[in-house]
Parts: C-alpha cells; structure tokens; sequence
C-alpha cells in the first residue's frame, strides 16, 4: 500500500528550543535577582501550579496566552524578585511567546520539501496547547502541513490511541497508510501499535530500536528504498 500521509511530532522533531533565548533568561532573570537562576522539571511544574495550569488543557490559544502571563509573573516572585514585576513578566512572555523560543534542525525544511512535492498529506500529532499551529506557522511551516492535532483539545497525551485516530480522521486516512515520526519511543510505538510506519528519531544515537533513526532524511531514505515514495 502507498504512504498517502505523514505525521510529525513538534519539540526535539521538528523544532528545537532556542539556547540563545535560553541564555538571555538566565542572564536578564539573574540581573534583576542578584541570585544564580536554574530551572529543572519540579520547578517549572511548581510554577504551573501558581499559575494555575488548567489540568484539562486549554482550549483557546488566548487562555493559553493568559496562563503564560502568569506563569513569568510567578517565576520572577519565585526568584525573590520584587521590583517592576508586571513590566519585568511582560518583557518575559514577549521574548517568548511565539518569539524565535524555537529553531529548526537543519534538515526539517528539505525533508518537507520532499514529501510535500510527492504529494503527501502532512500533519503534526503534538502533546501541546492550541498554540501548536501558531507556533509552526511562525517558523514559515504553515504551507506544509494540513492539520494540527495537540493533546490539549483532544483531550488526550500520547500514546492514548485517541490523539493518533483524530489525526488520521484530520487528513481522511488510515494509519496503514500514514508515516510517524517522534522523539520518545513509546509515543512512537503508541502509532506503531495501531498500523503506523512509525519511527522513533534518537539525534543523540542512544537508542537502540529498530526503527530508530537519527535524522529525518532517514524516513526519505527509507521511503526510496522500498519504492513507496
């Protein structure tokens, strides 16, 4: 049977995030602290808690734009910032908020180049909020993908079978028929499971599945080789 459609994960798939942002939050954050900043997973899950994150998922993007807000509110409380915090979190979520906090690895822009002309249908399955699609067409990727499908308005993270069903019902067609590609091996087998072409991309060679690869140009090459491109 011949791929019709592909479908992409968003963060450390397609895009990555912006050390450069990274380094002017840590440095701006410091000088206004005096104090050295770090951020680890339980620290940000804490501040998702004062900024009371909707557990549900948010819906629409400006109830995600409003979370953020107060989320770089609580992170400059937090550091025992006390001076213009209202201006101080606005400048944060400007710098951030759909604002080069992501890059693309070098090969996304050829690799869609690729499908998009052997007239595939593209789509991108992301546990994410309704930003999903604001975010890529901020990169210049809006002309290549069909559907964006993000757990948030789903109602459902990977691998719940769910979120990849909406996906396929996004583009009209069948996962026997559909190439998938994530970070994280268990999502990637979660479409696997259900009849996906599905691979798990490893940038940094640690893995050792079988489908397993390291660039996107793995998947054209793959497509070439078994003559269903």
């Amino acid at each position: 049977m011949k791929y019709k459609a592909i479908f992409f994960d968003r963060d450390n798939t397609l895009t990555y995030a912006n050390p450069r942002k990274i380094e002017w939050r840590k440095s701006t954050i410091e000088s206004w602290s005096g104090k050295t900043f770090e951020m680890d997973y339980d620290k940000m899950m804490d501040l998702f808690d004062k900024a009371e994150y909707d557990k549900n998922g948010f819906k629409k993007v400006e109830d995600e734009i409003e979370f953020w807000k107060r989320y770089y509110l609580q992170m400059l409380i937090g550091e025992g910032i006390q001076e213009d915090l209202d201006e101080r979190s606005r400048l944060l979520f400007t710098e951030f908020w759909c604002n080069e906090e992501r890059l693309l690895f070098e090969e996304v822009i050829d690799v869609l180049e690729y499908f998009k002309k052997k007239g595939y249908k593209m789509g991108v399955i992301s546990d994410t909020s309704p930003s999903l699609q604001l975010t890529l067409e901020n990169l210049g990727l809006g002309k290549y993908f069909d559907s964006y499908t993000c757990s948030d308005i789903v109602g459902a993270m990977k691998p719940d079978p769910k979120i990849y069903n909406v996906a396929l019902k996004s583009l009209g067609v069948k996962a026997e028929e559909s190439i998938y590609v994530d970070d994280y091996d268990i999502e990637a087998d979660g479409a696997r499971i259900l009849g996906f072409t599905s691979f798990h991309i490893d940038r940094n060679n640690k893995s050792q599945n079988d489908w397993t690869i390291q660039s996107l140009r793995e998947i054209v090459d793959y497509v070439e080789q078994v003559g269903l491109g």
